[in-house]
């Protein structure tokens, strides 16, 4: 397998999971609460795992034979760099508990209205959709196109999720937060 190869299904194996993740999480998050590190476990397994399968089966149908043209490896290289830069970005201003879902479990925290969380609602969920944007251009093939269309769908209804639960939790505070930020794309600063 080529590097481009390897990028791409890198990619799709640390991005795909993502909505399933949530899923496993967010509906049963008062089933979670007081049961520990058990809900990570059955998230991370329900999500990384099947995706992981898939990933081995079918990596023939999801990436070229070929290397792709210079242009699109470049362009989906530089989404992967965009989409890491945005995760370090979320990780230093949430901190690794809290992007794994530990106020989601624990039914606490606050609303993050500082760095990058003053410019959009949902930098993580931007990134990975950048991120797997990038592997679509490397992996060239319409199966990951197709693919990475159905991760966009899930993940509107993960974030769909997460926005009612937030809304739930932190009432007019967060009402407020969404008026002032956009979901994805930041307003120009004025």
């Amino acid at each position: 397998m080529t590097l481009s190869a390897w990028i791409a299904l890198i990619v799709l194996f640390m991005q795909l999971p993502i909505p399933l993740y949530w899923f496993v999480l967010h509906p049963a998050k008062d089933f979670w609460r007081g049961r520990g590190n058990l809900a990570y476990v059955a998230a991370l397994s329900l999500s990384w795992l099947p995706v992981s399968i898939l990933l081995v089966v079918y990596h023939g149908e999801l990436i070229r034979s070929g290397s792709p043209a210079p242009w699109q490896f470049m362009a989906g290289v530089v989404l992967i760099v965009l989409e890491l830069w945005m995760f370090l970005r979320v990780k230093r201003d949430l901190g690794g508990a809290r992007l794994i879902g530990a106020t989601e479990i624990s039914g606490g925290g606050q609303i993050e209205v500082a760095g990058i969380y003053a410019r959009m609602r949902h930098p993580r969920y931007m990134g990975s959709f950048l991120a797997l944007v990038g592997a679509c251009l490397i992996a060239g093939t319409r199966m990951t196109c197709i693919i990475v269309a159905i991760w966009t769908i899930l993940t509107a209804a993960a974030i769909g999720m997460e926005e009612r639960e937030l809304s739930t939790r932190f009432g007019n505070s967060y009402q407020e937060y969404c008026r002032r930020v956009p979901r994805f794309v930041p307003r120009p600063k004025t």
